[in-house]
């Protein structure tokens, strides 16, 4: 269903819970990649030029459910503070006497920022009379943190059931839209692209996408279990044993289905990531025991490549080799640049496929960059995400 969106609100002189999603890195006490404060800024953009006042709500890093000076939200205040032009104080705290004050004397087009959520413990443990106290600093509820929709926590789920109206911000809107576009009403045919390290982190989203995709192109390390379950010997790569079977059901499902699922047919082996001495591209079939697979080689890359080329709408999701390091990225490049050059409509998401496409320069060739992690890979798995099921239906 679709959510309420924040710009279909009258904000003026209302108090606007916003829940963002600036778990960003940081380096030195400053902020060293700003994406996801950027990417909320339109949303706090609007709710000031609309007359609302901005309590800007984020969690950051795990700090255990205590105040921890090297988790503190002071840097991304300052670093929101610089790109929407205007002074956002970081309170000290995200619930108490005090806050509720500094909240109270908000004037319209004035925003704040709340100390980390997880300081307490209440927020992960989506405590309700926690989040009663979140809910009394504002009148509205936006949600613009679709990184952190997976979560039911206090400030994403609990919260909206004491503030309503409950809405979406502009990029949990986006979000949405494009992850929609993906099955709902997608322009067939629909390719899925995988890659990431581990199988089982990914095995019950294979199975889900096998009724609703028309090809799985399969990478990285997770590849390998793949492999060994149709009898190749991958030498030392990772492989999850206890997985080989389960693998091995998924691709005769696949092939039940009539699902095209492409794995590699040559890879980068070397015998660890800081040796290049042994460095060479060998067929599946040829893997040496000593040796593992870092990267899918060139004829693999042709190959996607070439699946991709029929594609109206593509996704993907996980580096298809050991990324950062530069003798083992050609794969996940080659790749990046396949799915730009293909014509589809694609939704990329996880960081390391976030910066694939960014060092392959092809970004602006993306249909949409999703923000998120894990809530990407859970939506597309078919699963109902706590923060957007407890938004208003539109």
């Amino acid at each position: 269903m679709a959510k309420l969106s924040v710009d279909q609100l009258d904000l003026s002189g209302r108090r606007v819970f916003l829940r963002v999603d600036f778990n960003v890195p940081l380096d030195g006490g400053r902020v060293s990649d700003d994406t996801r404060i950027a990417a909320a800024v339109p949303t706090i953009e609007h709710c000031l030029k609309a007359g609302g006042a901005v309590v800007v709500a984020s969690h950051l890093g795990r700090p255990k459910g205590a105040p921890d000076s090297r988790y503190s939200l002071a840097p991304t205040a300052a670093r929101l503070a610089e790109l929407l032009g205007q002074p956002v104080p970081l309170v000290p705290d995200c619930v108490g006497a005090e806050v509720e004050q500094r909240a109270r004397e908000l004037r319209p087009g004035e925003a704040l920022m709340l100390e980390n959520l997880r300081f307490h413990a209440e927020e992960e443990a989506n405590d309700p009379d926690f989040a009663r106290r979140l809910a009394g600093l504002a009148d509205v509820y936006v949600d613009d943190a679709f990184a952190a929709a997976h979560r039911a926590h206090a400030s994403i789920e609990a919260i909206t059931r004491y503030l309503r109206p409950a809405v979406a911000g502009l990029l949990m809107a986006r979000e949405l839209a494009a992850l929609g576009r993906i099955f709902a009403g997608a322009e067939r045919p629909v390719w899925a692209i995988l890659g990431g390290a581990k199988v089982s982190d990914k095995l019950g989203l294979v199975e889900s996408l096998l009724p609703r995709v028309d090809g799985l192109l399969i990478g990285g390390g997770m590849a390998f279990t793949f492999l060994a379950s149709l009898g190749h010997d991958v030498g030392r790569s990772l492989v999850e044993r206890d997985r080989v079977d389960e693998a091995r059901t998924v691709l005769e499902r696949a092939r039940s289905r009539g699902v095209p699922l492409r794995l590699p047919v040559d890879v980068v082996v070397s015998a660890g990531v800081d040796d290049l001495a042994h460095l060479r591209t060998v067929s599946v079939r040829e893997i040496p025991s000593d040796l593992m697979g870092l990267d899918i080689g060139p004829a693999t890359v042709a190959q996607f490549a070439q699946s991709l080329k029929g594609a109206r709408t593509v996704g993907w999701n996980g580096p298809l080799g050991v990324f950062e390091r530069d003798a083992f990225a050609a794969g996940t490049l080659g790749v990046a640049r396949a799915v730009a050059e293909c014509g589809a409509f694609s939704v990329v998401g996880g960081g390391d496929t976030i910066a694939a496409v960014h060092r392959a320069g092809v970004a602006p060739r993306v249909g949409y960059i999703s923000t998120a992690g894990g809530a990407f890979l859970e939506y597309l798995e078919g699963r109902e995400l706590p923060g957007v099921a407890a938004l208003d239906e539109a």
